[in-house]
């Protein structure tokens, strides 16, 4: 079978169950998104190398954007079904993950970060916005069509996943953060903690 088909030279692709919509259509734009930070974690994957401890968790993850890709390309109304599994677990296993790198970490993650640190933190945060725009993509999708509660759950957790995973990797590294300004829950809390003071104009 050959790679080209020749069916998309006019600007149209096809969806799960066999119809036609514009190449730009929210659809495409919501799964085809997913796909580039698909291809960003397996860049991450590579620079990595075969034997990181993240590769297991990465690799599973990869798998499950495939598979959530494909049902997001089945509009709700498709009478074909769609085999491939939905990871209902997603989240979870996102908040396990970050729980036990959190547990790892000398220090807490307070603070909005500047991107960066060294490479394979810098790619972490590349792929936690390509993931928020993925998602700012999904909810448009969400307001034409039925999308599993399953998949925006895990699509959130994920760019938490992928925060915390570039703070580990700077952890672990010995690189310092550059801090930008506190978690907004975080200034709240600060400001009720502080000590309660007369109003000298009362």
């Amino acid at each position: 079978m050959k790679i080209y088909t020749k069916k998309g030279d006019k600007g149209t692709t096809g969806l799960f169950g066999g119809s036609r919509v514009d190449k730009d259509d929210v659809r495409v734009e919501c799964f085809g998104t997913l796909d580039e930070v698909n291809s960003t974690i397996g860049l991450l994957r590579v620079k990595l190398g075969p034997e990181h401890a993240w590769q297991l968790n990465l690799h599973r993850i990869q798998k499950d954007m495939m598979d959530m890709m494909s049902h997001l390309a089945r509009p709700s109304d498709t009478k074909k079904v769609n085999t491939n599994p939905l990871p209902t677990d997603g989240a979870a296993f996102c908040e396990t993950w970050i729980d036990e790198l959190e547990s790892q970490m000398t220090t807490a993650s307070d603070y909005f970060l500047l991107p960066g640190g060294n490479e394979i933190s810098a790619l972490c945060h590349v792929v936690r916005t390509q993931m928020r725009r993925g998602e700012r993509r999904l909810v448009s999708l969400m307001r034409l069509d039925t999308v599993d509660d399953a998949i925006p759950a895990y699509i959130n957790r994920l760019s938490d996943l992928f925060f915390t995973l570039s703070r580990a990797e700077m952890d672990k590294a010995g690189v310092a953060e550059e801090k930008w300004q506190l978690f907004l829950y975080k200034r709240f809390k600060k400001a009720e903690d502080l000590p309660k003071t007369e109003d000298p104009a009362a």
